[in-house]
């Protein structure tokens, strides 16, 4: 149910559509007191709807109102709005945390004398399972089966915590495994365009917007939905009802004119607009998109362009809601009076796009034809480094001895496999998947790579035998019209059977390679490389042992199966050789544009997404056989649980919060350089057995085919804080030539796994700091990678920039987020990590205040170097005040109770 404001500004309206009524809150209303707001960016008019209809003169009041439709004057703001969702999506992943956090809370309120059953989320919620399947069996008829029945048999224990979820909270909603994506489900399902709730016997009508605990939420801004990932911390404080402050952003408009060119797909053209906005520099704002281009720019194609606005930086990318939004609402099985009510209501207030009417006023503008962009591919580590098609080999063996750091003698290095005939060298591709929501929503390029399959089926190719190939679709209905159009059966002829429906390698989750192959790329210390049509490629993501990892087009990861190498020139060299003994190139089996359009045109159909999503929290069997014990007040936590626990958050709380001193005699324990991402921070993929996690986990009787992922443990903080700086590929520069989550503890000098040196100078009473450099944070929006830096001890984190959403989560967690001031970095304060430091004026802390970085040298000289705070907002001193926004929260409930 949506808070109604007192409406001071007085524009409420009603709207009538079918013979419904519908009170909403007039954006041409409000311009008779605020001004014209015609050419204001659609993105920016969702905001101020969202201010109009909860102002109510305390959080959210008329000046808020004015400085959004003030932006127009310099088409930029230093001011900050409130913001609150329509409603939030999780996936399973970060979304376990969170339900973990509301069952702790439930406890947390008991402690202070409150009802337990008084916390409940207060917007609508819903929670996909997505992120558990693993790619344990592929290449097999009976893959998708078998994944399914050993991802029950893994995550039982975190299951039957999520069905007691959907059971004791209200407003929750749970999408039971094997449904798909939660990205892809939010397009093709829950989405709505806009959102409807009741108050007081009037129903409301206004923007459909969400903030999810996964960045690529963006992904729905394709059909003209607003919102962004924000970490689990600030996800659970909106459930809760709290308004999360906001920037105004500057808002980027990107032109698009013209149309794809033959031979040119969906993910090209993100891989073109991902390096442009990434080259431009968009972090921490919204793009929007406009021009004559998007009339020809189909629903899925947009929806691949926003999913990935975390790869360019951005906040959100987001597309006005026009005709073709409507027709793909139509296709994709919505309500047809829930389509009427987003025609009308968006053409009411001026949000409706129509070919012809004038442009938005922007921030900065940018163009792209659409003609002129080419196949390409990114990698080997970033998103944002694409390659045009015919340069990836080259390209490749230029990386080799400069990013990937092999000698120049050992470039043509080579290695029997073990009972195999074939050997391996730098580049082999041991890893071909078809997997991710960026493309598995999108039906050209999976036709695209159906027909590439049916090709090459037909000419007698096949993969190359080292190559690991799995298609993972994000919803059903993919399967419906790969069925339809009998691809499916081409591409179970070349090894992509469905191996299940979520997100697989693009998160790590690619499950294991065969020994003999591990086995010759470790020994030999071979670049593997990985072909994936995901949106994440950063080093140590998709496999510890693939170390080059290619974003591309689910056809080209098709061809590059076949190929089996990044060292040859797929768009000139062979890709193997046909039955018929001649050989076969990759202009020989890629389909056209027209062959693409009509299979699309003979398989896909309404009646599919009906299908598919008539019952679509029903589950599988093996989650309707899950039995929910006890009452729902509060959980039952099982100390034996290596799944589940309950974290320390609101042991020992009380009423008011300690006030909050200065940090004293921090040792530092870490120093890291830049772009050191969520993935590099947050436990993320396999857990290794001589990994502190792993050491946990088998001290607890659990054998290490049963560790599972950090990704399914997310709910044992436990094993999270000790996954936590563990990346294989993370560089501590207080150590030489080391790499994995490894430190110095100090004074002795003694090296040893981050997580203990941690729990040392825990016994030891020593709190500690991080140091780092650019772009701290960049990534996924993990909550555990704030989460696990608080409970390892870490009291501020100093940085040279971070990235939005992990800035906030740190504030979230009660850790202080500190930037050098223009000049100073850790290299020019000459840190080497031996230093004592202490951060002064914190009782006294305001937003963004200039706070002091007092540093104690070995030797005994002290140097005292100004930083700026990144606690933000009021409402983030409040939260840091309170040792974290959930204890914030909880103490307000309870008062208020």
């Amino acid at each position: 149910m949506t808070a109604v404001g007192h409406d001071t500004l007085k524009t409420r309206k009603t709207l009538t559509v079918e013979g419904k009524d519908y009170a909403y809150f007039s954006l041409p209303e409000a311009a008779r007191s605020l001004g014209d707001i015609a050419r204001l960016p659609v993105s920016l008019k969702v905001l101020l709807e969202n201010v109009l209809r909860f102002e109510d003169g305390r959080s959210y009041k008329v000046d808020d109102a004015k400085a959004i439709a003030g932006w127009l004057e310099k088409a930029g703001s230093s001011k900050e709005v409130p913001f609150k969702p329509a409603r939030i999506l999780m996936q399973d992943f970060t979304g376990v945390p969170g339900v973990v956090d509301l069952a702790a809370m439930r406890d947390g309120i008991t402690r202070l004398g409150g009802d337990p059953q008084k916390v409940n989320p207060l917007i609508p919620v819903d929670l996909v399972i997505d992120h558990s399947v693993m790619v344990d069996v592929s290449a097999s008829a009976d893959a998708l089966q078998k994944n399914v029945d050993i991802e029950f048999e893994r995550n039982g224990e975190r299951y039957q915590f999520l069905r007691w979820g959907q059971e004791a909270f209200s407003n929750f909603r749970v999408v039971p495994p094997g449904t798909g994506i939660c990205h892809q489900v939010n397009l093709e399902y829950l989405g709505q365009g806009v959102w409807t709730s009741a108050a007081n016997g009037t129903t409301y009508a206004y923007p459909d917007t969400l903030y999810g605990t996964d960045s690529h939420t963006t992904m729905v801004n394709g059909l003209g939905i607003l919102g962004w990932g924000v970490g689990g911390i600030e996800a659970e404080a909106a459930m809760l009802g709290q308004p999360i402050a906001m920037l105004i952003p500057d808002v980027i408009g990107f032109r698009l004119t013209g149309k794809l060119p033959e031979g040119a797909t969906a993910t090209d053209l993100v891989l073109t607009v991902t390096q442009m906005l990434r080259k431009k520099g968009v972090v921490g704002k919204f793009v929007e998109f406009f021009g004559p281009g998007l009339d020809g720019l189909g629903l899925p194609d947009r929806a691949t362009i926003g999913n990935m606005a975390p790869e360019y930086g951005a906040t959100c990318g987001f597309f006005p809601i026009d005709k073709v939004a409507l027709d793909y609402m139509r296709l994709s099985g919505r309500d047809p009076h829930r389509i009427a009510l987003v025609e009308a209501y968006l053409k009411a207030q001026g949000m409706f796009r129509e070919p012809g009417q004038p442009d938005p006023v922007f921030t900065d503008t940018m163009e792209l034809d659409l003609s002129t962009v080419q196949p390409s591919m990114a990698g080997p580590k970033r998103p944002q480094d694409r390659v045009l098609l015919k340069d990836v080999s080259a390209s490749f063996k230029a990386d080799l001895t400069k990013g990937l750091g092999v000698a120049a003698d050992a470039v043509g290095a080579s290695a029997k496999v073990a009972g195999k005939n074939y050997e391996l060298t730098h580049g082999d591709v041991v890893i071909a998947a078809i997997t991710s929501c960026t493309n598995t929503s999108n039906p050209s390029v999976l036709v695209a790579a159906g027909l590439v399959a049916r090709k090459a089926r037909a000419k007698g190719l096949a993969p190359k035998p080292w190559v690991k190939t799995s298609l993972a679709p994000g919803s059903q209905v993919v399967t419906e019209y790969l069925t339809k159009s009998g691809l499916q059966e081409d591409l179970d002829a070349i090894g992509f059977q469905t191996v299940g429906y979520g997100c697989t390698t693009c998160i790590g989750n690619s499950g294991p390679l065969e020994d003999a192959i591990v086995d010759a790329i470790e020994d030999n210390k071979l670049v593997a490389a990985a072909v994936i049509s995901g949106n994440r490629n950063f080093e140590g993501r998709v496999h510890a042992n693939v170390r080059a990892n290619y974003l591309a087009s689910p056809p080209l990861v098709v061809a590059y199966a076949l190929l089996g190498k990044v060292t040859q020139d797929i768009t000139t060299e062979p890709l193997g050789t046909g039955s018929d003994g001649q050989p076969v190139y990759l202009k020989d089996i890629w389909p056209t544009n027209k062959e693409i359009a009509d299979t699309i045109a003979a398989s896909l159909s309404r009646d599919q997404f009906l299908k598919r999503y008539g019952e679509v929290f029903k589950g599988p069997k093996q989650w309707q056989a899950i039995r929910i014990e006890g009452d729902n007040a509060t959980y039952r936590w099982s100390d034996g649980s290596t799944y589940v626990k309950n974290p320390p958050y609101f042991e020992g709380i009380t009423m008011e919060p300690t006030p909050v001193g200065d940090i004293k005699g921090a040792r530092i324990l870490a120093v890291l350089g830049d772009s050191i991402t969520t993935d590099h921070i947050s436990p993320a993929g396999s857990i290794r057995k001589t990994s502190p996690a792993g050491d946990y986990l088998i001290h607890r009787q659990v054998t290490q085919k049963d560790f599972n992922s950090y990704g399914a443990r997310r709910g044992n903080h436990e094993i999270m804080m000790r996954g936590t700086f563990a990346n294989i590929r993370i560089r501590n520069e207080m150590l030489v030539n080391v790499e994995g989550g490894m430190t110095k503890h100090l004074p002795d000098g003694q090296e040893m796994s981050i997580y203990d040196a941690a729990m040392k100078y825990q016994q030891e009473g020593v709190p500690l700091v991080v140091i780092g450099g650019k772009e701290y944070g960049t990534g996924s929006s993990r909550d555990w990678a704030a989460k696990g830096t608080m409970l390892l001890g870490v009291k501020a984190v100093v940085v040279e920039s971070f990235e939005r959403i992990h800035r906030s989560n740190l504030v979230g967690m009660g850790v202080l987020p500190l930037v050098f001031m223009p000049g100073t970095d850790r290299k020019t304060l000459g840190l080497t990590g031996e230093e004592i430091l202490d951060i002064t004026g914190l009782d006294r802390i305001t937003p963004r205040m200039e706070l002091q970085l007092v540093i104690h040298r070995p030797n005994g000289a002290t140097d005292t170097v100004p930083v700026l705070c990144r606690i933000d907002t009021v409402d983030e001193v409040a939260y840091y005040q309170h040792g974290g926004i959930l204890q914030y929260v909880l103490r307000g409930m309870a008062k208020a109770a």
